[in-house]
């Protein structure tokens, strides 16, 4: 063989190694966490608020940056103190809309009123960065990944009106309620996207971040399979994080998504935070390492969907 051919042939077989080498990029617990940073610099964000408006505005920009098609799902309540209107809006972040077969992924982006379990200051300033800006984060950085994923179709969307409550009588869920009130509808018209599966993902930066099953996410036959894959996943990555038994039974944004929309939805939560509802709910009770592993695992289980 000439040399050349033989110079080829070693230049091809060195190219093909390097392609097969090349690993898919990983999610970053450290951009996660500079997410989380920037959406607690603008200050406590309650439905309705002007930290409100300035952090949509953030996420807006961020995701059509990263190529998905943001709209917003607005919708109004009466405050409960003073009976004046106030604005509400759902996010959805849709990435490949031409797949009719889809995956909600799921956060709830406001904070609660006020820091109602501080044994000092209940009515003291709430900035809600595990409670909040978390989930937020998160699907701030799994966003740079969504447009090399295969399979079906993905929509993000940031939940508002999770937890305006600010008294003992106030409902939660008014966000998730309403799209799944809208999404059924939809449904039952024979219109819009089918989700197949979603997953909620609230209070996931805790540093010391025990992911436990959530009681009804596995008592549902309908989520059990969802709950089963994820953690399998994350036994499978050695994310030690995810513990794979059940533990608290929880009131979250996946009860509407799953009984009223009937999507089955599981709950990932770390429902076990000593700063909960508290004045200490800032940046500095947070890791970038806790946000790296439930990135990691939502990342891979997504990507394995066909």
């Amino acid at each position: 063989m000439p040399f050349r051919l033989l110079l080829t042939a070693s230049l091809l077989a060195a190219l093909s190694g390097t392609v097969r080498s090349v690993e898919p990029p990983e999610f970053s617990g450290q951009s996660a966490f500079a997410h989380l940073e920037a959406i607690c610099r603008l200050g406590p964000r309650p439905s309705g608020s002007e930290g409100m408006r300035r952090q949509r505005a953030l996420a807006v920009e961020h995701f059509r940056a990263a190529g998905a098609t943001v709209t917003g799902q607005a919708f109004r309540i009466r405050d409960r103190r003073t009976g004046e209107p106030v604005h509400m809006e759902n996010l959805l972040v849709t990435w490949h809309p031409d797949r009719t077969e889809r995956i909600l992924i799921g956060a709830h982006y406001d904070t609660r009123p006020f820091p109602d379990r501080d044994p000092v200051d209940p009515r003291g300033v709430f900035l809600g960065a595990n409670d909040g800006a978390s989930g937020v984060a998160l699907l701030m950085e799994l966003g740079r990944f969504m447009g090399a994923v295969s399979g079906p179709g993905v929509d993000f969307v940031l939940f508002d009106a999770e937890e305006y409550v600010v008294g003992p009588r106030d409902p939660y869920f008014l966000g998730s309620t309403y799209f799944a009130r809208q999404y059924a509808a939809a449904r039952r018209k024979g219109e819009g996207p089918v989700y197949r599966a979603g997953v909620l993902v609230d209070m996931v930066a805790d540093r010391d971040l025990a992911i436990w099953q959530e009681l009804k996410s596995v008592s549902w036959p309908d989520t059990r399979p969802i709950v089963d894959e994820i953690w399998g996943v994350a036994s499978r990555l050695g994310v030690r994080q995810f513990v794979p038994r059940p533990l608290h039974e929880v009131e979250d944004d996946h009860v509407p998504l799953r009984n009223i929309g009937r999507i089955p939805t599981c709950d990932i939560i770390d429902f076990d935070y000593p700063a909960w509802h508290t004045t200490r709910d800032t940046p500095e009770q947070c890791s970038a390492e806790s946000l790296e592993a439930v990135g990691r695992v939502v990342l891979a289980w997504l990507r394995e969907q066909r």
